[in-house]
């Protein structure tokens, strides 16, 4: 059985996204295995616990003796498997593909990295660059496995290698993510007496296209060579109660994704809340959460590295957000790098190409090896 048959096999969605089934939810029983997996090639593997059943996972083949480390790191969960289209943890090998939830993202690259680390298990201990073996938890919602390590952990490292479907391209530069709802109140009346009320979700939408109106061209302005520009999505809408009543409140909660020139000038949360307050908009901002972009030199040595072990490689930028960037804004140099596509990410018939996949274990060990000629 191919080892990313097994690691899809061990159920580990994030539990704040599928908070009411425990039995497939949260990253321990994985992080178990992987420990294992990785012990029996001469390990040593801490698993730090972050919240319960929910630990970060850190494995070395080397000592903290002074020498330089690097850290070859994908997440422990995946996304929730409702309204998938094929079984989410059959790990089935079918036209060339390996199916389920976690192949592209992040089981495959996981599976890939940890492949790789064990073709090498010989030479792992006495490398003049150290690589150690980073599983986080929690990455697709909180981030607080990346978030953790950055704080106690990022010291000890002079980059990072976040395992992430990329196409096996060098993703150094990715977008930061504010996620905020916006609310607004009025006033209950029977249905039949709308006049006596004041329609909620009539107010909160008004005032949603006034501010999409407002905020692109300002979001607009913050642009990127590779990111492009600074965005917002109004991803969901709720309000009222029942169709004879007149809703007395509604929300929304929108998705800003921000380049670093819009980080740099004070974030999104910033902008959105300055934007309201000038047009005097009857939104109230709640539950905000931003998290930094990431951009890291492309002529770091490490990314040059990476570049020169094969020449398909190529720097690159993405819209969306990963661990990368908590490690990279506590000062380690990060980037994102894995076999797969995005595109099958999150997706309601998940899969890896079984060619890319293997591609993707050479890559990782070609690399690996050629940092004892550092």
């Amino acid at each position: 059985m191919l080892l990313l048959q097994q690691l899809i096999r061990i159920p580990s969605v994030n539990p704040e996204h599928t908070p009411d089934r425990p039995d497939i939810t949260n990253e321990q029983k994985i992080a178990e295995f992987v420990a294992d997996y990785l012990t029996d090639f001469g390990a040593n593997v801490i698993l730090e616990e972050i919240a319960p059943q929910r630990p970060n996972l850190i494995a070395r083949f080397a000592p903290l003796d002074g020498r330089p480390r690097i850290l070859l790191g994908p997440h422990l969960d995946t996304v929730s498997v409702e309204n998938m289209a094929i079984d989410p943890f059959s790990g089935e090998i079918r036209d060339g593909k390996v199916w389920g939830r976690g192949a592209s993202d992040t089981k495959g690259p996981m599976a890939a990295m940890l492949s790789a680390l064990k073709a090498n298990k010989n030479i792992l201990s006495d490398l003049p660059i150290a690589v150690d073996f980073i599983a986080f938890m929690g990455e697709e919602a909180s981030q607080h496995g990346s978030k953790h390590f950055a704080a106690h952990h990022a010291k000890d490292y002079q980059f990072a290698i976040i395992g992430e479907p990329t196409s096996m391209q060098v993703v150094h530069t990715t977008k930061g993510s504010l996620w905020a709802t916006l609310s607004t109140t009025g006033v209950s009346a029977h249905a039949s007496q709308p006049h006596l009320g004041e329609n909620a979700i009539l107010k909160l939408g008004g005032a949603l296209v006034t501010l999409q109106e407002n905020l692109a061209p300002v979001l607009a302005g913050y642009d990127h060579p590779v990111l492009g520009h600074s965005t917002m999505n109004i991803g969901t809408i709720t309000g009222g109660t029942a169709p004879n009543i007149v809703p007395n409140q509604a929300s929304a909660q929108i998705d800003i994704r921000l380049t670093p020139a819009l980080h740099a000038a004070g974030g999104a949360l910033k902008i959105l809340t300055e934007i309201i307050d000038e047009l005097k908009l009857p939104l109230a901002i709640g539950s905000a959460h931003e998290n930094p972009p990431m951009e890291t030199r492309v002529d770091n040595p490490y990314i040059q590295k990476l570049l020169a072990t094969d020449s398909r490689t190529l720097p690159a930028g993405a819209p969306w957000f990963s661990d990368a960037a908590h490690l990279s804004a506590a000062g380690l140099p990060s980037i994102c790098l894995g076999p797969g596509s995005i595109d099958q990410a999150h997706t309601k018939d998940e899969f890896i190409d079984l060619a890319l996949l293997k591609e993707g274990e050479v890559f990782f060990s070609n690399f690996i090896q050629s940092l004892a000629k550092n």
